[in-house]
């Protein structure tokens, strides 16, 4: 049984609700101790301290993101410096350059990355690999990965914070204000990446 942590103040994180994991990500959340909501349309990004963009299938993500209006709002959001959080299709959206993506599909090219869509092949729908996070204790984070994207080159600003053990690929990277796991910490019951995610709203 995952246990309840609490964070002061009265943070609110919105969760991008247009496809994947969006109420695991929200009851991780509320076991750190935070308020979260759904963002569906460009006016629920004026009330939330942070974001998270959650996995799912970054084309069809990039489209809806751009059909719901709310590609130029989150850029702005971006440049404002919020706090962004992106897992799987998130970190890709986010990325500077997607290998092996579509030529229309659009991303935010603010993470200093280079990743690969589906980069553990597309044989290995899932698995589960532990993940050696920094700094914290212990060390072991049991990593998830679906459909994952691989990270392929980082920028100078770029800092790893997690690795996979089995053979030290960085699959949990941090530039500024911005998160991204190519991995599903929604989906474990180990909250410290989430608690990361605020720990960084808190800095602001």
């Amino acid at each position: 049984m995952r246990e309840k942590h609490r964070f002061f103040g009265n943070i609110v994180v919105g969760v991008l609700a247009l496809q994947g994991d969006v109420i695991e990500h929200r009851r991780a959340l509320d076991l750190v101790g935070v308020k979260s909501k759904e963002v569906k349309v460009p006016s629920d990004l004026e009330s939330i301290d942070g974001l998270i963009i959650p996995g799912g299938e970054s084309t069809t993500l990039s489209l809806l993101v751009e059909l719901g209006g709310m590609f130029d709002v989150i850029g702005e959001k971006i440049a404002g410096r919020m706090p962004i959080f992106g897992t799987c299709a998130g970190l890709i959206m986010l990325s500077k350059e997607i290998i092996d993506g579509r030529r229309d599909q659009k991303s935010f090219e603010v993470f200093e990355v280079s990743v690969k869509r589906n980069g553990y092949g597309r044989q290995l729908d899932s698995f589960e690999a532990p993940i050696a996070l920094d700094g914290t204790s212990p060390p072991n984070y049991p990593g998830v990965f679906i459909r994952a994207p691989a990270v392929v080159s980082l920028g100078d600003k770029v800092e790893v914070l997690g690795k996979v053990i089995k053979d030290e690929s960085p699959v949990l990277i941090r530039q500024g204000r911005i998160l991204g796991a190519t991995f599903h910490p929604e989906l474990t019951d180990d909250l410290r990446v989430h608690e990361l995610f605020i720990s960084m709203i808190e800095e602001v």
